[in-house]
C-alpha cells in the first residue's frame, strides 16, 4: 500500500525488486494498483506503458523495476519525460 502522500511505501518498492520472475502479470497488476495516476499505467494486450507524470513516487517504482528480470525481458523503449514502454513476450501472456 502507498503511504499517506500516495508515494509507494518501502515495502512496495521491496516487493517490486523481489517479485517472482515467473509472475509478470501479477507484477503488472501490482504496479497498476500503486501507480499515482492509474490511467497512466496501461496494459493493452501485450503492451504495457508507464507514464510517470513527473511524480517522484512513480519514478521510484520505475527505478525499482530497472534491475528486475521484468525489465530485461519486457523493456522496449523509454522517452524523455518519464515515458516507458514494455512488450510482454507471448510466452508470458499465453500462460496468463
Amino acid at each position: 500500500m502507498t503511504d499517506d502522500g500516495d508515494y509507494p511505501s518501502d515495502d512496495d518498492i521491496y516487493k517490486i525488486i523481489e517479485w517472482p520472475d515467473k509472475d509478470v502479470m501479477g507484477l503488472i497488476e501490482f504496479i497498476q494498483s500503486i501507480w499515482h495516476w492509474p490511467d497512466m499505467a496501461r496494459l493493452d494486450g501485450n503492451k504495457f506503458e508507464l507514464h510517470t507524470g513527473g511524480w517522484s513516487g512513480n519514478e521510484d517504482i520505475v527505478d525499482a523495476l530497472m534491475g528486475t528480470m521484468f525489465w530485461m525481458l519486457c523493456w522496449e523503449s523509454s522517452r524523455r519525460g518519464g515515458h516507458f514502454y514494455f512488450e510482454i513476450p507471448k510466452f508470458i501472456t499465453e500462460k496468463a
